[in-house]
């Protein structure tokens, strides 16, 4: 059972990476004339942070993806290294 489960963080582990990696190279080629197709993308979230006031505390919720074409590749590249380990 503790294989599954180390299975599962590995494989999240290398979504995430392919995720950061692809996202970072989708934005470095929105300036290369042939490679801007990499940074197309949509953008969603709370464009605005929710704050919860306690009184004694102040709390501010937010969170927004930016999701692009190099980064989907990425995290497909991710899944087929994963496929391979």
């Amino acid at each position: 059972m503790a294989t599954k489960e180390k299975n599962i963080w590995i494989l999240l582990i290398f979504l995430l990476s392919g995720l950061v990696i692809g996202g970072l190279l989708g934005e470095i080629a929105k300036n290369t004339d042939f490679l801007w197709w990499l940074s197309y993308g949509e953008e969603f979230g709370l464009k605005e942070p929710l704050t919860l006031n306690l009184s004694v505390i102040n709390i501010t919720f937010g969170l927004m993806f930016r999701i692009n074409i190099a980064s989907i590749i990425g995290m497909a590249i991710a899944i087929f290294i994963y496929r391979k380990v």
